[in-house]
């Protein structure tokens, strides 16, 4: 656990009851009795608008003592959390981890123990390539109050901000989510990948770009099989890259495409074109109406 986290968080329990303003002795006894341990909410925050919050992930921020936030939670969700509610980022950039797995789970522990509410939230759902699994079972295996409160995916999310059907009769049956993100190399069966006729969509896949159209083009899928590169998906600064399996790579490394960024590919991708062109021709007939 690094310094921040040894200086700052390990004091916070005496620090809060302190500031709600109960005393060492008698209240702070009376409340041990009524409450030994504290909750943990695993909070899906969605993948960016704060409108896309559920009521139940609101009501536990709210009803947090301490929140620790993920890098993908974005300044519109976290500028609802309350002032007064200490909140301390522990997140994953690409090589860049401000704090191991294990010692956060430890964190989540130590802090229920010590009597707080504790509100860990996640950019997208906790159990979506959230690590929310490896949380929960840390904090159960303590004999800690926990609950996952699920949100919006990226892939869910992102897509229909950009206007595309994950699913969609007679393109697409099916949708498959792949992680982009490994150690050394992606443990896929990528021929069965390419032959699914499903949309795929790859979290964390940017730095993968190459291995994910070179591995799909040797499975079988076409070269002219459209991709859609969402950048800063259901934020203000959203910005959706059309291309193809072929040419989404080098459109990566052209369009400077930053994190966070979700890539999918399939025939829905085709349908954004069509669903913004009937966007377009009702404006136009609005604007003759007009003149």
């Amino acid at each position: 656990m690094n310094h921040f986290f040894k200086a700052n968080i390990q004091v916070l329990p005496s620090a809060l009851i302190k500031a709600r303003g109960v005393k060492k002795t008698g209240d702070s006894q009376e409340r041990a009795k009524k409450s030994p341990a504290g909750k943990v909410w695993l909070v899906g925050a969605g993948p960016g608008d704060a409108e896309l919050l559920t009521l139940k992930a609101l009501r536990a921020i709210n009803n947090a003592d301490i929140i620790f936030y993920d890098y993908l939670v974005s300044p519109d969700i976290r500028a609802l959390f309350p002032s007064h509610i200490p909140a301390h980022y522990v997140g994953k950039a690409k090589n860049h981890h401000s704090i191991k797995q294990e010692d956060l789970n430890q964190l989540l522990v130590t802090q229920a123990q010590a009597g707080l509410n504790v509100c860990r939230i996640k950019g997208g759902d906790p159990f979506v390539f959230g690590r929310g699994g490896e949380e929960l079972l840390e904090l159960r295996s303590a004999g800690i109050d926990a609950e996952v409160i699920p949100g919006i995916t990226s892939a869910s999310g992102c897509s229909t901000y950009a206007d595309i059907p994950l699913t969609h009769r007679g393109l697409s049956q099916g949708c498959t989510f792949v992680t982009g993100h490994a150690e050394k190399s992606l443990d896929v069966n990528w021929a069965a990948l390419a032959q699914l006729n499903h949309t795929l969509v790859f979290y964390m896949g940017l730095t993968r770009a190459d291995e994910i159209a070179t591995q799909l083009l040797a499975g079988g899928l076409a070269a002219d099989t459209p991709v859609a590169i969402i950048e800063n998906g259901c934020r203000k600064d959203q910005r959706d890259i059309i291309s193809t399996l072929t040419e989404f790579p080098a459109a990566v490394i052209r369009e400077q495409v930053q994190s966070p960024a979700l890539i999918i590919v399939g025939e829905v991708v085709r349908m954004k074109e069509k669903l913004q062109a009937q966007v377009w021709q009702h404006a136009s007939a609005e604007s003759l109406l007009l003149a």
